[in-house]
């Protein structure tokens, strides 16, 4: 494994919400390492409100977690 995540802190909210989106999507990639099944399997949770929703819920609570390492930017 690399070293891809040197800090939370981020300068602003947005720069603080792409690090949770990055932080869901590296979470992904760490739990199924092949491309090949994430793609394949990518057609079962699209298009599935209940799979997008917890997909949310996901980037809500890192985002939580980042804003919280960054004071809520006070």
């Amino acid at each position: 494994m690399s070293d891809w995540l040197p800090s939370l802190k981020t300068e602003t909210p947005q720069q603080g919400f792409e690090l949770a989106l990055l932080l869901a999507r590296k979470g992904v990639a760490y739990t199924q390492p092949s491309a090949d099944v994430r793609k394949k399997l990518r057609p079962e949770y699209e298009e599935n409100a209940d799979s997008l929703t917890l997909a949310s819920q996901v980037v809500a609570i890192h985002f939580q977690t980042v804003a919280a390492a960054n004071d809520y930017w006070k």
